[in-house]
Parts: structure tokens; C-alpha cells; sequence
């Protein structure tokens, strides 16, 4: 009986194609998302550093309007002098700025150049708040 068991293991066979290569693009997909990542993350960073670099950079004009809202009312010589330097800044804004800008120039005169100065009258006082309400950043 065990003769008749016996398996043939020479069957030939012609329909099997020898083995082919098969061409692989996954490897340069993922370096070309790599690299197109890569390119976003630095023009991002870039962007970003732009945004710091402009917001933390020094503004002259809101530096002026900061000083000459906190000026010191007491000493008027002073006080005279630094309306004048500071308010330079604004003046060419428009022709209503150049206007006030002269009328308080003037009116600041009679502070300036003084060895001792009296205090600022109430029409002068009334000027500089109107010319510190039309400033703008």
C-alpha cells in the first residue's frame, strides 16, 4: 500500500514568470513631503520673525505722544520746551496740525528763552489739550 502513495515532483511548469523587480517610489514620496514640510516650517518661522521684528520695533511717534501725555505741568520752562520738541513729530501730519502746531508754538514763547516763567495760563492750558486730543499713532 505504500507503493501506491507515492507523489511526482517533477511536474513541469510553464506558466510562472521569473521574478521581476519592482519599481519602489515610496522612499522619494516621503523625502519629498519631508522637504515640502520642511520649506512651510521655515517660511512660517520666517513670517513669524518678520511679525516680531515689526512689533517690537521702536515707534518715535507713539514715544512722543507717550511723553507728552505724561508731562509735568509744574515746571512750565520745561514743560514749554518738550511740547515744542515733542510735538515737532506730528506737525507735518495735516494742515489743521501745522496750524495748531504754530498757534501753540507762539503761545509757548512766552515760556521759553525766560529766566523764570509763571505758570501756564488757562487759555495756553486749553490749546495743549486740544493739540494732545488731535494727535494720533
Amino acid at each position: 500500500m505504500k507503493e501506491a502513495v507515492q507523489q511526482q515532483f517533477d511536474i513541469p511548469l510553464h506558466d510562472i514568470k521569473p521574478i521581476v523587480e519592482v519599481q519602489e517610489y515610496s522612499l522619494y514620496y516621503l523625502i519629498g513631503l519631508v522637504g515640502l514640510a520642511l520649506i512651510v516650517f521655515f517660511v512660517v518661522v520666517y513670517f513669524l520673525y518678520l511679525w516680531y521684528k515689526k512689533r517690537s520695533e521702536f515707534n518715535l511717534r507713539k514715544h512722543h505722544i507717550k511723553l507728552l501725555f505724561e508731562l509735568d505741568f509744574s515746571d512750565t520752562k520745561h514743560t514749554a520746551y518738550a511740547i515744542s520738541s515733542y510735538g515737532i513729530t506730528f506737525k507735518d501730519d495735516s494742515p489743521r496740525h501745522v496750524e495748531m502746531f504754530n498757534n501753540i508754538s507762539e503761545r509757548l514763547e512766552l515760556y521759553k528763552y525766560r529766566k523764570s516763567v509763571s505758570e501756564f495760563d488757562e487759555e495756553t492750558l486749553g490749546y495743549i489739550e486740544v493739540y494732545k486730543g488731535m494727535l494720533d499713532a
